[in-house]
């Protein structure tokens, strides 16, 4: 399934009261492994920095100047993201301002039916726990010395490590059950058909590869549990 992991930076807290968007990152995964697509970019809030915000994620007035407008990348961010889920830490914040930008512009809303808050998430799995982005990484061993500062993007790869964490780890989880007449294989809880070969493969072994087998399997004695598999062959 292709998720989309976000984060925002922004000129302050509250986009009702003047606040802007700066940065935006995302990072594509696919089953929860990023695939090494992302979208990234620093946005002009046409309005200063303040220094609380600049001490949070370094972005001065002076280098977001030539940035562009968020009206001029809207466009590719919304095709970046399509309709696929949304997997946010404190998704409210991060949407709130999305949502703000838009409705600038007369573009529908992002829902947060397609959200996944990683916080909440968290919240879930570890009651009680301070479960800010950087006490997850360490709890869960996720390298950050990348982080000096915030960062839409780095923060996005980070996130989703911790997001593969959240769910269970990076490593789909699979049990193999066998019956007489088939194999049932189920991922995450979820039962998956095999699928079946239409023809069976050609042996790829020669004669000679059997015949030395054979005499091998003989060494072995009249018990040896290999003769029930060879029998009839």
């Amino acid at each position: 399934m292709r998720e989309i992991v976000l984060d925002t930076e922004t000129t302050g807290l509250n986009p009702l009261t003047g606040d802007r968007l700066v940065e935006i990152g995302c990072v594509e995964i696919l089953n929860r492994i990023p695939t090494g697509q992302v979208y990234h970019v620093y946005l002009n809030p046409q309005r200063d920095m303040p220094l609380e915000a600049f001490n949070v994620h370094g972005l001065s007035s002076d280098f977001l100047a030539d940035k562009p407008l968020f009206p001029h990348v809207v466009d590719d961010f919304l095709a970046f993201i399509g309709g696929d889920p949304l997997v946010i830490h404190n998704a409210a914040f991060d949407i709130g301002f999305i949502n703000a930008e838009l409705a600038k512009i007369g573009r529908p809303a992002l829902t947060f039916d397609r959200v996944i808050d990683t916080l909440s998430l968290a919240r879930r799995r570890h009651p009680g726990a301070s479960n800010r982005l950087d006490d997850l990484m360490n709890r869960y061993g996720i390298n950050s010395s990348r982080r000096t500062k915030h960062g839409a993007l780095l923060d996005s790869e980070l996130l989703a490590e911790v997001y593969a964490e959240l769910c269970g780890g990076k490593q789909t989880a699979m049990s193999l059950t066998a019956t007489e007449t088939t194999t049932t294989i189920v991922i995450e809880g979820q039962v998956a058909t095999p699928l079946q070969r239409p023809r069976p493969l050609a042996p790829r072994r020669s004669e000679a590869e059997d015949a030395a087998h054979a005499a091998f399997i003989a060494t072995l004695g009249e018990n040896a549990i290999w003769n029930e598999y060879t029998a009839g062959s």
